[in-house]
Formats: C-alpha cells, structure tokens, sequence
C-alpha cells in the first residue's frame, strides 16, 4: 500500500476529485476513480466520494495498492444461466457469490469470466476489465444483468442506464413492516462518514430513489417488490437499512444475525427479479425475467411457517 499527504492547490478547487487525482497523482481517470471508490481518499480526515468536490487548503489524504493488471480469465460458473442471447446483448442470470467483473482484492468467479468460458465474445467498450459492463449487481446479490456484445449496443445502454430508462425490479425480504406498506424513499447516499466500505444517506451522497411495495407480510419479516429509479452502489440495502428495515441476512448493514440463523441465509435476501429497457437494434421493448434461487426460496418458504 502506497500513500501520500498534500494539500489541495488553488488551481484545483471546486474541481471532482477524481479529475483531481488524475492530475495530481499522475493516474488514468479510471484508475482515480477504483482508488477513490475502494475510500482511498480522505479530505481533512473526512472519506471522499469520486463526484465530491474539492476546497483549495484542504489536506488531501490517498492511499492506493499499486496497480494490478485485471484480466479476465475464462472460468466456467456452473449455476450462471443465459436467459436471452442476439447480435447485441446477453442476458444472465447470476447466481450469488459472483462479480460482475474482474476488480483489485477479488478472486472469487465474474460474470464476464464465466462468459469467456462459454464462448461469447463482448463489446470491447470500457476498461478492459469491465467490457461491455453497463451495470453490476453486488457478489452478494443474484439475478439479471444484461452484457453489452456489440459497441452499438454498449453505447446505447449506457445512455439508458444513465437516463433512468432502464426498468429494474427487485424483490427483497426486509425485517419488520415498513410504514407505510408502499412508497417512495428519496433520500442522497453516499460513503459511511466511519466505514470503507460501506455507503450511508448523508446529506452529500448521490440522488437516490427506490420505490417499494409490500407484497406479503410474515410476523417477522416483509416481502417487498422494489423498483429502482437510480442505481446507485448498495441502494437498497442502504434505504432499507435507513428506514431500520435492512434486508433480511445483510450482516454488512445490521440484519438479525438470530433470523439469518434461523433462515438459513448467509447473504442479504435481494434478488433482480426483472429488467426491462429498449432493445439497442429492434428499438423494441424488451423484458426479461428470473425465479428465486433455492436459498432465498428456503428462507421464503420457512418464513411462511412462521
């Protein structure tokens, strides 16, 4: 681990402070922007985010591992199922305890490894570690993603996933019976002012809107469907957490470990159940869904015994 203290020049207020790094340290945008997301960076003790800006004075704080050459490499996920595949895009369904893609400190399967393996060949857009990526869903959460194979075809759902034209539905066991049993949490997220990696609503984070509704309700516990307005990292564990509903099995964001136990879950129940956007070749709609893997259907099921 390398790190460096120094203060922030005239030159670079008000500037974002991945940009900034980039300039200061020498490094390639994207990589400023690993560092600053893994919370490499500190202003006057605080952690940064990559969009937060800059205040000549300030003492800037980065900490970094050298960088390390991310390939992907072909390895074979046996329960990673192809839901829908075309000239332009495929659509899988990830099973838990997979990334999306290659990233410093992971050495468990991607899903991009897992498609070099069965032969597909992806958009070579982005970093070379994450091409055709136009989305990620966190290790711990299974369901559907959608990959880019063509460079049209990156391009066009890159714009769709910025623009919030992308329909990402969720369903999610929470703790408790949210209040009301339906509505809307608006409410910024941002890095956890104590944690590295965790993210918090603090008043600096990101806009941030998930929508909710009660589907069933257990003594102990809800299920919810959940509809993304933005995508940002952790968001619905994070919103649920906020409103002291955290998913049921999340440990990283105060779930029972007691019901987790008892559940049988050793991950977060959240699951992307559909996704919907316009095709990048057909300008078609198109919506694809999943079922429940067996863990979470276990801890369903032994929810309704209750």
């Amino acid at each position: 681990m390398e790190s460096r203290q120094l203060p922030v020049p005239d030159g670079l207020d008000g500037e974002r402070v991945d940009a900034a790094l980039a300039k200061l340290m020498g490094f390639s945008r994207s990589f400023a922007a690993d560092v600053v997301e893994a919370g490499g960076v500190s202003v006057d003790g605080r952690v940064v985010g990559k969009s937060d800006r800059l205040r000549q004075g300030t003492w800037l704080e980065v900490n970094w591992a050298p960088k390390q050459e991310l390939r992907i490499e072909p390895t074979p996920v046996e329960n990673l199922t192809i839901i829908h595949d075309d000239d332009d895009i495929v659509v899988v369904d990830k099973p838990v305890g997979v990334a999306a893609h290659p990233s410093v400190g992971w050495t468990g399967p991607t899903v991009l490894g897992a498609l070099a393996a069965a032969g597909f060949r992806i958009s070579t857009s982005g970093a070379a570690e994450r091409a055709g990526i136009v989305h990620r869903l966190d290790a711990g959460t299974s369901g559907l993603m959608v990959v880019a194979k063509s460079e049209d075809a990156y391009t066009w759902l890159k714009r769709l996933f910025h623009d919030r034209e992308v329909d990402k539905i969720y369903h999610a066991v929470v703790q408790g019976h949210p209040d009301p049993l339906a509505g809307t949490i608006d409410a910024p997220i941002g890095r956890h002012p104590r944690s590295d990696w965790k993210f918090a609503v603090v008043a600096s984070g990101k806009p941030s809107v998930t929508h909710y509704e009660t589907l069933e309700a257990f003594p102990s516990a809800s299920l919810l469907e959940i509809h993304l307005e933005t995508g940002r990292t952790h968001q619905i564990r994070v919103h649920m957490a906020a409103q002291r509903h955290p998913c049921v099995g999340d440990a990283m964001y105060g779930a029972d470990p007691t019901i987790s136990a008892r559940l049988g879950l050793s991950r977060q129940w959240l699951h992307a159940l559909k996704l919907g956007f316009v095709h990048p070749a057909s300008r078609e709609y198109v919506q694809f869904s999943s079922t429940y893997p067996a863990d979470l259907q276990h801890a369903l099921d032994t929810l309704g015994t209750d």
